[in-house]
Formats: structure tokens, sequence, C-alpha cells
């Protein structure tokens, strides 16, 4: 294999019979790795490949829970090797290797052993195993016991054991293979996070996570009140019925913001299920009240989630983040079963029933859910005007829009393409800052978005300055985030300013704008930070960028004699030929994260918000004076 990724034959006409090969399922696996958990990355962001492959491993144990068997699960992470033992079944001991490490070899093909799972191709702890240095699974049953080992997919050792005094079920372990991934390491809180999702969906499945436990009662209330960051205007509908879960609340923020699961896994690009929740809830209000009502009014400040069982799911990719299923069971009639409802007559049917039987019971939340709908729909009507001269301004700023250097290949294109994925957009202060990554950007996945100077502060504004301020109406527009994030058009938004004070409050105004009107765009993980060098540490041999003043000193000290130091003071001094190496593909970026401890409406208001004194008594007693120690 080892020559398939090293050939770099460019001879055209040397397409002869040898030129045609055939890889192993292994040897593909590691070859293309991409095609069955996504992407690789280094656990800088949540969806990277080092998280998916712990998702392949837990949804097996999981299955074992939905079947009825075993109630906990324990996960550890400690060097960089990945633990999961759960107390199910146990898979079957003499097919154990197979089921590890065959292609295509599972029992969830058919039958009964396994129904509304995730795990349906057979592909997942295969791959997890070949695409690991080091690979263990362990089976108890009923005192039997075998333990199968692997190095990058290939056999090791395979031992059987009787008479063990061990609760049944699987263990799994595993340390991801650097050969593949380049060095990574594990966001414990992506874990965590993830877990979470599992317990959310599963109620009364406990996670021993590091020694920590993690369990919900309350599903996906719960999940709601975990993540948002705006008080509720009533408290959340939680409703429930076979196969389906749904929760909701009204906030005061702008937009929608929507969780949906399908069998216990986070489908974070939503599918048929989101589509008809959206759909759904929005028609049942608009009856209830029977007035003529728009749904974008309803839907504004919306918080939701939704969680579906299926049988045999079908999703968009292996890595399963976008439900296709357009059936809740196989449509065609079984033998004791009818023909399976559509997903959107299911949720619809669900949705139209409950809602309306609850806002009828419960008549001071359909009040001020009212109330709610009354405020959207007047703040759109007065800003309505200004809503369409901006659209206008907008469909020519695109034909021609100075500020924005676009790339070829964006996320909302829909085609599939890896490009799509790595799409994004800097925002950037200044045309010198614009003009160095313009020049050294990719064109095909990298845009550029330059700011006239500091923007507006938006805190405490209504959304009416998003389409009076011209730079605010072009940067939504060229995010195309006007009728939320589905439509967005690149995956990362970067901030890109200089690390100095007028740099850092750049950040905090376009932070505060996204916090103010876009909120689901930081929630979903879409908003960077670029760290960029703040040294250049040289001499004749080696050149050493340094972006903290740690890394200045170290430097010096490896470097000396007398080495050249250059300090960035901003973005506009780096070099195209450097700035190539900062916005590659090893760039370093700082994820905006938003939780509900972060406490929003509090910070913005005290950063953000008018001069008090406390703000100002802080400024007062925690000034500093910097020495420089180093030169």
């Amino acid at each position: 294999m080892a020559d398939l990724l090293n050939n770099t034959n460019s001879n055209a006409n040397n397409y002869g019979d040898d030129a045609i090969v055939t890889l192993s399922p292994r040897e593909h696996i590691r070859l293309r790795p991409g095609m069955y958990i996504g992407k690789l990355g280094d656990g800088a962001q949540a969806d990277d490949g080092i998280y998916v492959l712990i998702k392949e491993v837990v949804d097996n144990s999981v299955d074992e829970f939905i079947m009825g068997v075993g109630r906990q699960i324990d996960i550890s992470i400690a060097d960089n090797v990945v633990s999961v033992r759960d107390y199910g079944r146990g898979i079957p001991l003499k097919s154990l290797a197979a089921a590890v490490g065959q292609m295509n070899t599972g029992g969830k093909y058919g039958g009964d052993a396994f129904k509304k799972t995730v795990g349906l191709n057979g592909v997942g702890v295969k791959a997890v195993n070949m695409l690991s240095e080091e690979f263990t699974a362990r089976s108890v049953r009923d005192g039997e016991a075998r333990t199968v080992t692997f190095a990058q997919g290939l056999e090791q050792s395979d031992t059987w054991e009787s008479g063990v005094r061990e609760k049944n079920g699987t263990f799994i372990s595993f340390r991801v293979d650097e050969e593949v991934f380049g060095q990574y390491a594990y966001n414990l809180e992506y874990v965590e996070q993830m877990i979470r999702n599992y317990t959310y969906l599963n109620t009364g499945l406990t996670f021993i996570y590091n020694g920590q436990r993690i369990v919900s009662r309350h599903g996906l209330e719960d999940l709601l009140k975990d993540n948002m960051t705006s008080e509720g205007l009533y408290d959340i509908i939680h409703l429930k019925g076979e196969d389906i879960e749904i929760a909701f609340t009204h906030t005061n923020q702008y937009g929608e913001e929507y969780y949906s699961f399908v069998n216990g896994q986070h489908t974070t690009q939503g599918g048929t299920h989101q589509t008809a929740l959206k759909e759904h809830i929005a028609r049942t209000i608009k009856e209830f009240y029977n007035k003529n009502q728009e749904y974008a009014d309803i839907r504004n400040g919306l918080v939701a989630a939704i969680a579906i069982d299926v049988e045999e799911p079908m999703f968009e990719s292996q890595t399963k983040t976008k439900l296709g299923s357009n059936n809740m069971w196989p449509a065609a009639p079984q033998e004791h079963k009818p023909a399976g409802p559509t997903v959107n007559k299911y949720v619809g049917d669900f949705i139209k029933t409950e809602v309306d039987n609850y806002l009828h019971k419960n008549p001071l939340v359909a009040e001020v859910m009212l109330q709610k709908i009354q405020d959207s729909e007047k703040e759109r009507k007065a800003i309505a005007g200004v809503t369409k001269l901006a659209r206008e301004r907008a469909k020519k700023a695109n034909l021609h829009n100075r500020k924005l250097r676009d790339c070829r290949y964006h996320l909302s294109d829909g085609k599939g393409k890896d490009q799509e994925t790595e799409s994004c957009i800097f925002i950037t202060e200044g045309d010198s800052a614009s003009g160095s990554i313009t020049k050294s950007r990719d064109v095909n996945t990298q845009a550029v978005f330059s700011l006239r100077g500091k923007p507006l502060n938006s805190y405490g504004l209504t959304k009416k300055v998003v389409y009076e301020n011209e730079e605010f109406n072009l940067l939504q527009a060229a995010l195309n985030i006007e009728d939320g994030i589905e439509t967005l058009r690149y995956n990362k938004v970067i901030v890109a300013t200089d690390a100095d004070v007028d740099g850092m409050h750049i950040r905090l105004l376009i932070i505060t704008f996204f916090l103010q009107f876009f909120p689901d765009l930081i929630k979903k993980g879409h908003v960077y930070i670029l760290q960029t060098p703040l040294f250049r540490v040289r001499n004749k041999k080696k050149t050493s960028y340094c972006y903290t003043e740690e890394e200045r000193v170290k430097a010096i000290e490896e470097l000396g004699p007398n080495p050249e130091i250059t300090r960035f003071k901003g973005l506009g001094e780096i070099s195209p030929d450097e700035f190539k190496h900062f916005i590659g593909k090893d760039m370093r970026l700082e994820q905006v994260s938003l939780r509900k401890t972060d406490l929003v409406k509090e910070l913005l208001e005290f950063y953000m918000g008018k001069n008090t004194m406390e703000r100002q008594n802080f400024i007062i007693n925690n000034l500093v004076i910097e020495e420089d120690l180093a030169s």
C-alpha cells in the first residue's frame, strides 16, 4: 500500500493492465478514510475523525441498551488510548474476530437481534480497527471470554479464557494511528458533549466517563435546558409518543435553533425529520390561533429538539449526520405490518395532535407564545421597507461585491464534495490584511471579506441595524444566513484581525453581532478566531514562528546566539509568501464556543453595554504594566 500512497508516476502513457489495482477493504479504508469517517482532522473540531471513531464504538454499546440489555457504559481516555466497556450481551465469541476485523460482517443485516439501530452497514468498528495502531476487542459471555488484538487492522493475538468472573459485555480499546491522522489530541469537552447527547436520547442509560457519572432523567427537556443560553419564555413543552419525542420553547433570541436525532444518533445536518418538525410545528401553531401569521414569525426565537426511531434508517453518508429516510419503516407491506408511513406524515400527525392538545390545556403558555409571535411580526413589519432596500442593495453587491473575494466551492452547494466542507471565509480588518490573505489563499475553498475600520456595536439594537448598516448587511449576504444557517455558504467563518487592542475590539464587535442576531452560527461551531504569529525568530539555518511570549523565549534559547527577531504588529506586515503557511492545512484556529454557563446576556452587557462605573472600576483595578524580560 505504501507504493500506492507514494506513487508519483505522472506518465499518462503508462496506462496498461498493470495500472488497474484491486485494494483489499483494509487497504481502501487506510487509503481513503474520508469515505468512511468523513474528514480526518487533529481533534480541534467536534466533527473530526477521531471523535467519529469513538462514536462508531459507542453506537454499538448503545444499541445493546436499546435492545434492553446493559444500563451502563464505561468510557475512558488516557494517553490517547480510548476504552469503551459495555454490559450488554457481548459479541458472540466465535464471531468476535470477524465482527471487529472483517468488513461487511455484523448482526444487524436483518432478523430480530437488532431493530432501530444506527450501526447497519457492518463498517464502523472495522474502520476503527484498521485506522488504529493498536486495537483490542474482548467479549465476555457467561464466564467465557475471548480477546483479540490488532495493529493497523492486522490480527496480532487471539486468546480464550474460561471461568472468568466478569459481567457479560464487550470491551473495545484503541489508539488512533498517527501514520494516517498525523498528530492529534482529544478535546475532552467534545467527547463529554457527545456522551450527553447519548444520555438525552436514552433516559436511564448511565455513562461513567473518566470517573464522572453522566445520566439524563428527562431526555430532550434536559438537552434544551443544558444548551439554551437564553431563558425560555415559558416552560419547555416536552411530548413523547411511540418512536417520537419532541421538546421546544421560545426565547427572545433571533433566529431558530434545532437539535435532531435518529435512533440515538445526533444528526447535526438535520434531514427529513427536522424538516418535518419545522414545517408542522409552525403549521399547528398557526392553525391553533387561526390568525394570518407568517411561519417565520412563529418560528423566530424557537428552540426545539426532535428524536425519532426509524427501522433501517438511511443516512446520506457513513458518518450519519443527515437523515435521508422517507419512511418510518419499510414502505412495502410486511407479513405482520402495514406499509410504513412517511417521516413527514408521522411527525406531522404527532405534532398536530399533541401540540394542539397541549395549547388547549395550557392557555397561559398559549398566551405567552402568541405575544412572542406578535412581537416578531411587529418587528418584521417595522423593518419591512428597510429590508427591501437592503436586499436590493445586497443583490447589486453580489454582482460586484468589492468587500468579498469569493471562492469556488461553498458549503451550501450540496454536492457532497470534500471542498464544500473545507470552505471558509476570512473576515479581515482593512485592505492591507485582506491583501496578504487574498494573495496567499486557496481560491477553491477560501474567501475573504474586508471590513472598513471598526464595525458598529450592535449590542441592544434590533435587527433593523442589520439591514441599515451596509457592512453588516453585506456580511449577512455574503454568508447567506438571512433566513437561517441552513443556507450558510462557508463551513468556517474565521475572524482574522491583528493581535493588538484594536484587533481584539473588532473581534468582540463581530462576535457581538453574531451573538445578537445569529447565535446558532456560534452554537453550531462555525465561528473561529485565526491565530497568527506574533514573532519570527530566525538564524541562517532555521526560522521559528512564535504565537506567544513563551514560544519566543524558547525559540531564542534554541536558535541563539543573537537570532534575528521580528515582531509582526499586524497581518498586513506578513508577506503573502509567509502568510500562506498560516492559513494552510496547519492553520491555528480557536473555535468560538457558547455554553449555558457563559451567561451571554450579562457578559455582553458588561463588555458591550453602556460605559458603566462597574466596567470603569474593573479596568482601573486590573491595569498591568508589562516589562519586556526577553529583550
